[in-house]
């Protein structure tokens, strides 16, 4: 759960920041902060968020803080991104419904368990299928997937293949996993995906609203980060492209028309291209719903309820930047912030934004920790004491936060 400390009289403040990543992970960014702040003795309350934006770090988040239940988080083992097996963490709670399930895609295929050696275009998604079907083993009436991080750009054939489908070469033989295998793709039975994925309400969490294919496609914008060259891309590119046909065609046999339209409309959505096209698999084949990560990491930890009764909020993450404004942990909490009138405070490791942007993101002040640091490398192995430094700053210097509009001064 969530950390609390408390002195004497004085505000609410919540800290809930994101990874720097790199550098700090969200707890660590958080207890430093924290730290800092009660090193005065201000008597503020403390409460720590820890926070993620849908892709890695978000069970790291749950299972550390916030107000909307205990997490059981298992160790499983399953197929890694490079065909390795991989121990992947599974999460789950009880919900109104029945049990909640978190699977977080890097756990299983992520760009850290790919061997550097392996030919990323043989990555898989595989593992995440495996955690998917141990959730439906669990009973999970809901699942979120949190989608980051990945090595494979499969457009989620080895997911499909994990929760029961045959995807298929011209000889009627399997194809091999990867994009490289996709790339043979001639036909698709669906006949076999487990039938308890019709009684599940899944939930993507994605920030990244890329399309499957096309310039700003799977392949294109992340392949190369996951060390494709531009031949790679091309054919991994290439064979996104022709899979969406083929699937469709398997989705019209099992579901007609309006099964196989929605798989070819999934392959222009927002968010189809996250993770190398799993995106697209679950939004197309498993009826997924897709949400702004940060906004699925926020129900998740009950911070809404939590910053409500704030007086101040303390957010960040490792650069501060036009990417942040597309949805981000800062901009994400600043909002939710807003709906409350609590003011935020963001700190960062670098801060690119100049201050209109940030300020119509709805940042009362942004620290920098490259600000304080000689350097950058210095910003990211002395973050630590440098967020401390920032916390304690803030402690010592209150009339610099501006107290919520409905809150008299204590």
């Amino acid at each position: 759960m969530a950390q609390m400390s408390a002195g004497g009289v004085g505000e609410r403040i919540v800290i809930a920041p994101d990874t720097f990543k790199g550098s700090v992970s969200a707890r660590e960014v958080a207890a430093a902060l924290a730290a800092g702040l009660r090193e005065q003795g201000s008597g503020d309350v403390i409460e720590q968020v820890p926070m993620a934006d849908g892709g890695e770090g978000t069970l790291d988040a749950v299972a550390e803080g916030g107000a909307a239940g205990d997490w059981t988080i298992e160790v499983l083992e399953v197929t890694g991104p490079d065909g390795r097996p991989v121990g992947a963490r599974l999460g789950t709670r009880p919900g109104d419904a029945g049990p909640v399930a978190l699977v977080e895609l890097a756990e299983a295929s992520g760009l850290g368990d790919m061997d550097p050696c392996a030919d990323p275009l043989r990555a898989t998604s595989r593992g995440t299928g495996e955690l998917l079907r141990a959730a439906l083993d669990r009973g999970a009436r809901e699942v979120v997937l949190a989608l980051g991080g990945s090595a494979c750009t499969d457009a989620g054939a080895g997911m499909l293949s994990a929760l029961g489908a045959r995807l298929l070469d011209r000889a009627g033989r399997r194809i091999p996993d990867g994009a490289a295998g996709l790339a043979g793709l001639a036909a698709a039975d669906l006949s076999g995906l487990d039938p308890r994925l019709g009684r599940v309400r899944l939930v993507i969490a994605a920030d990244v609203d890329s399309p499957l294919i096309g310039p700003r496609g799977a392949a294109e914008v992340f392949g190369p980060q996951k060390g494709l060259d531009e031949r790679q891309v091309r054919q991994a590119a290439a064979a996104l492209r022709s899979a969406v046909p083929i699937l469709a065609e398997a989705a019209y046999r099992r579901g007609g028309a309006a099964a196989s339209e929605r798989v070819v409309a999934a392959a222009d959505q927002p968010g189809a291209g996250a993770a190398g096209g799993v995106g697209f698999a679950a939004l197309g084949l498993l009826r997924a719903a897709r949400r702004p990560g940060v906004e699925v990491v926020m129900d998740l930890v009950g911070l809404e309820a939590t910053i409500a009764s704030a007086d101040l909020v303390i957010t960040g993450e490792g650069s501060l930047d036009t990417q942040s404004l597309a949805g981000k942990v800062p901009v994400g909490v600043a909002a939710c912030a807003s709906r409350h009138g609590v003011p935020v405070i963001a700190v960062c490791g670098r801060n690119s934004l100049d201050r209109d942007q940030w300020a119509a993101a709805g940042l009362e002040q942004v620290w920098a920790l490259r600000d304080l640091a000689a350097d950058e490398r210095e910003s990211m192995t002395q973050a630590r004491d440098l967020l401390h430094t920032v916390g304690s700053r803030l402690a010592i210097d209150p009339a610099g936060r501006r107290r919520r509009a409905d809150r008299p001064a204590r």
